[in-house]
């Protein structure tokens, strides 16, 4: 482990991507996860490409229906960085 190298992050997914991808490893279509949301499928597809906001809500019901936390969906890529003490 001491020539261990940490992965470099080398793609950027958005908030909709990651909706999108997550929908699409369960094998579902907009249309799918809208009936199991009651989220209009045009809602979905809306939030996929950036052009509505998911929100903490939606995330909530999205996520049950996909079987993730919300944090996967709102917070993609997101990391954890060290601070330095002052």
């Amino acid at each position: 482990m001491k020539n261990f190298k940490k992965a470099k992050k080398t793609v950027d997914v958005s908030v909709g991507e990651s909706v999108r991808i997550i929908r699409e490893l369960q094998e579902m279509s907009q249309n799918d996860l809208a009936e199991a949301t009651g989220i209009p499928q045009s809602t979905i597809s809306a939030i996929e490409n950036d052009r509505v906001k998911l929100g903490v809500e939606r995330a909530k019901v999205i996520a049950i229906a996909l079987k993730c936390h919300p944090a996967v969906l709102v917070f993609p890529g997101w990391e954890i960085k060290k601070e330095t003490a002052a």
